[in-house]
């Protein structure tokens, strides 16, 4: 590979992760806190494409063969490749009814409304069920929106899976469903739950981890969001 091609290859790459940057689609990678250095990245790469190419029409010309750099710089096409060809689903029911609950005890709450319904994450639905026992949950209304994941034993899970940095450390926060639930749940399938606080809990079979009920009133499909990760970290 000579210079040109590496500075080609630098400058379709950077220009590939930034259009992952300036899309949805960075979140099927990383959680949406990382853009911004999503976005760097690809801009130093297209910089140092640009060097590359500025430091080769002012370099004197030489005799003899042409200068070539390592081959090992062709891996660069990997990422390349891997970004344009393969856009990775968003974690699902599979990893979720495979890993065990990720919900820790937050460091604290911020405030809830004091009226009126409340529209919760699953991960603060979840600490705030186990961790603080339902105490500004009870007699509320709430919304809580997530995916279905099932194990064929227990009861039916809502999930919402939570990032540390990207997907491949993602970890679900599990709800289980008791009361109106829908007769029939397709693994994967999205719901808008509306329902109750209830202070009924289980363990994950996976790590033996609290997962807390939520009394169904109503459940609803929806469509799959924007940005499919709990971001609520308390």
């Amino acid at each position: 590979m000579d210079a040109q091609a590496q500075a080609a290859l630098l400058f379709l790459l950077g220009a590939t992760v930034l259009h992952t940057g300036l899309t949805d689609l960075h979140l099927r990678y990383v959680k949406a806190g990382l853009r911004p250095l999503l976005l760097l990245s690809g801009a130093v790469l297209i910089a140092t494409a640009a060097a590359t190419v500025r430091y080769e029409w002012r370099r004197p010309p030489r005799s003899g063969e042409a200068h070539r750099e390592p081959r090992i710089a062709w891996l660069l096409t990997l990422p390349l490749l891997a970004l344009i060809l393969i856009a990775p689903p968003a974690l699902g029911s599979y990893s979720a009814t495979h890993t065990g609950t990720a919900l820790q005890k937050p460091l604290g709450f911020p405030e809830l409304p004091a009226r009126g319904p409340l529209r919760l994450s699953v991960g603060e639905y979840a600490a705030r069920a186990v961790h603080d026992d339902g105490r500004h949950l009870r007699d509320r209304p709430i919304s809580v929106t997530g995916f279905v994941a099932t194990n064929g034993t227990d009861a039916p899970y809502l999930v919402r899976m939570s990032l540390n940095c990207c997907a491949a450390d993602g970890l679900p926060v599990k709800i289980a469903l008791t009361g109106a639930v829908p007769p029939v749940l397709r693994p994967d399938t999205w719901l808008e739950i509306t329902g109750t606080y209830t202070p009924r809990r289980t363990k994950d079979p996976v790590n033996d981890g609290p997962v807390p009920y939520i009394e169904v009133v109503r459940a609803r499909p929806v469509p799959a969001p924007s940005n499919p990760y709990d971001e609520w970290n308390g």
